[in-house]
């Protein structure tokens, strides 16, 4: 069963509107505030937390400075992943196992980046 939102009192104070709560209903105010002021507080440190794992990201994706496009795969969106024989198409360093390193790590990097939540 659903809670019913209360009806608020209406007063005139001074020639002014105003609402009357009870101390019970003044408390539950203060402490909705108070909650949504944490909760506030916590979407921010997210934020930023989001803002840092970003620019890691983009760090590590110019780090890696894997190919544009995932070495055995079609340019097929978030779910391509680098194929075994993917050494074909390098040729960066000459040492293929970490060209397909560097490969697979841009393959994961882009994955993540354009999953959607």
């Amino acid at each position: 069963m659903a809670r019913q939102r209360p009806e608020p009192r209406h007063i005139t104070l001074g020639g002014r509107e105003a609402v009357a709560l009870t101390m019970e209903e003044y408390a539950q105010l203060i402490a909705s505030r108070r909650q949504i002021g944490g909760q506030s507080a916590r979407v921010r440190v997210l934020a930023q937390q989001v803002k840092r794992t970003e620019r890691l990201l983009d760090e590590l994706e110019a780090l890696v400075g894997g190919p544009t496009t995932v070495c055995g795969t079609r340019d097929e969106g978030p779910g391509r992943r680098a194929m075994p024989d993917c050494h074909v198409n390098h040729g960066t360093t000459g040492d293929t196992d970490t060209d397909c390193l560097r490969c697979a790590i841009a393959a994961l990097l882009r994955r993540h980046r354009d999953a959607t939540f």
